[in-house]
């Protein structure tokens, strides 16, 4: 028994003893009242009639007066009793009290030759959820664990918050042990399902153990230690599903019907990856028609201004005061348009298929940032942005591919200068911490929302905010520059205190050891 139960039962035992108390002494002014009563009944004669029936009425209103107290008395009782026997954060049966269920469970079971079965329930990356989002958010989480696991037990079942975040589940009659494999697999779907906790959806999974009496022990030590070990052996294997003991009772089966349950377990196992296989083919097949239909769209959008201008070129006298060179410049800029989106529908596809070629050679990082700044310089001179470059003068030496450092932060500076207004602020800064290169860009623009920035990265994402700022692109940008970077053995980072409060944007890449 824990030391945190030991309370509990100390505080419950003294409440039940004072109770006792009053009750007894009720009791005993009872029987005095009564013993009053006859002696007085013994030595009235009739003309103390009167008296006789005062105390009659006294001895009434007392006896009434202490059958209140004692209903009041077992009332208290009774709630004292089921508040000491829940868990304070899920309301589930405290540990204590499981484990008294469980022995006469046991005791049930021997006398009608039956058997039940444990079910220890360990939650899956619990501790990140409690650590990221606070002990609020987390208490909350296992109460809904509690509720899930609650709504596909029977009124028979019992569920008790074991310790942390932990339950054991008490299956008090059982006809076989494939009842609690199903049982396991309806408390694996109901914990499936996606819930909102704290702003953001969560779905939760857990490792189950499963020890059954009695094939795996006939003491309820033996049967959580194996339930508990279990959980563990599928938690090693894999999250998000359950492991049966296989206790002596099987191994002493025939063969065949080892067989047949090991299929039967992996058959379940395989329904619910098939269905979870299903809803992730599903939801990606209808991402990917969106994604189709985004690209046709925007692909179609120059086709409108190159049929018309190749139809007054062609057409020479419909052209009127529209010079030729207007005429040409209109092709040249939307066949401009439509090489960038189908490059970046390239580089989508090649991401995809991890084709993306890299030729790596040694390489001085400062003289690739400078080119570059000196490239998107323009871009933000004509919408009169401010920018400012932060980079050591001698040589930064790694090795890279300089063509594809130079689409890094080309797109990280285009997409700044893009989504920040006229006179702007936007900075690039180049330190060194160790054996790595950290750049930042930096800009006071839109920003990014809270509800994007997980997903920033992600191909086809864009922030709803930033959608008038695009200019017709895909979102693609970004998950090509995450993949360039990882593939320099680097990382990218997001950062923004959201809307309208600007962007940074961190490149971490690995020097050279030379």
């Amino acid at each position: 028994m824990t030391d945190q139960a030991k309370p509990t039962e100390a505080a419950t035992a003294h409440a039940l003893a004072l109770l006792e108390k009053k009750a007894a002494r009720l009791r005993h002014e009872l029987v005095e009242l009564r013993r009053k009563l006859s002696h007085a009944r013994r030595g009235l004669s009739k003309s103390h009639a009167i008296q006789l029936q005062e105390a009659n009425q006294k001895l009434a209103l007392a006896a009434l007066h202490a059958d209140d107290i004692a209903a009041m008395a077992v009332a208290d009782l009774a709630a004292l009793t089921e508040a000491f026997q829940r868990d304070a954060v899920t309301g589930t049966l405290n540990r204590a009290f499981m484990l008294d269920r469980l022995e006469h469970a046991l005791l049930m079971a021997r006398r009608d030759k039956r058997r039940l079965a444990l079910v220890f329930v360990d939650l899956d990356h619990f501790k990140p959820i409690n650590d990221r989002l606070g002990h609020a958010v987390g208490d909350e989480v296992l109460q809904i664990v509690a509720h899930s696991l609650q709504s596909v037990l029977r009124e028979s079942d019992s569920v008790c918050r074991y310790g942390g975040d932990e339950f054991l589940v008490l299956l008090p009659a059982i006809a076989t042990a494939a009842d609690a494999e199903r049982i396991a697999v309806d408390m694996l779907m109901a914990l499936s399902t996606p819930v909102s906790v704290g702003g953001e959806m969560l779905k939760l999974s857990a490792s189950l153990g499963i020890s059954i009496y009695p094939d795996d022990g006939e003491d309820s030590a033996t049967l959580i230690n194996h339930a508990d070990a279990a959980m563990y052996r599928r938690k090693h294997a894999g999250l998000g599903d359950f492991q049966p003991h296989w206790g002596a009772w099987f191994q002493e089966q025939s063969p065949s019907l080892q067989d047949l349950r090991e299929a039967n377990a992996q058959l379940v196992l395989a329904a619910l990856k098939a269905q979870e296989s299903a809803a992730d083919a599903t939801e990606a097949h209808c991402q990917q028609l969106k994604h189709m239909a985004i690209v046709a769209h925007e692909l179609r959008n120059p086709l409108t201004p190159l049929r018309i201008a190749a139809g007054l070129l062609i057409n020479r006298n419909s052209t009127g005061e529209i010079p030729i060179e207007r005429l040409q410049a209109i092709i040249n800029g939307q066949v401009t348009c439509m090489t960038r989106l189908i490059d970046d529908l390239l580089d989508a596809s090649r991401l995809s298929t991890s084709t993306l070629r890299i030729e790596c050679s040694d390489i001085d990082l400062g003289s690739i940032l400078n080119q570059v700044a000196a490239s998107c310089r323009p871009g933000m001179e004509l919408r009169q942005q401010h920018f400012s470059m932060c980079i050591r003068p001698e040589p930064i030496c790694m090795f890279g591919d300089p063509m594809r450092l130079a689409q890094i932060f080309s797109n990280l500076l285009d997409n700044a200068s893009k989504y920040t207004p006229e006179n702007g602020e936007i900075s690039l800064e180049l330190v060194l911490l160790d054996t790595y290169a950290v750049v930042t860009v930096r800009d006071n623009g839109i920003g990014i929302s809270a509800e994007a920035l997980p997903t920033i990265f992600d191909l086809f994402v864009q922030d709803a905010g930033a959608l008038p700022h695009s200019n017709g692109g895909l979102g693609i940008g970004l998950s090509v520059v995450r993949d360039l970077v990882q593939t320099h053995g680097g990382s990218v980072v997001a950062h923004s205190a959201g809307r309208g409060r600007g962007s940074d944007f961190v490149v971490t890449l690995p020097l050279s050891d030379s």
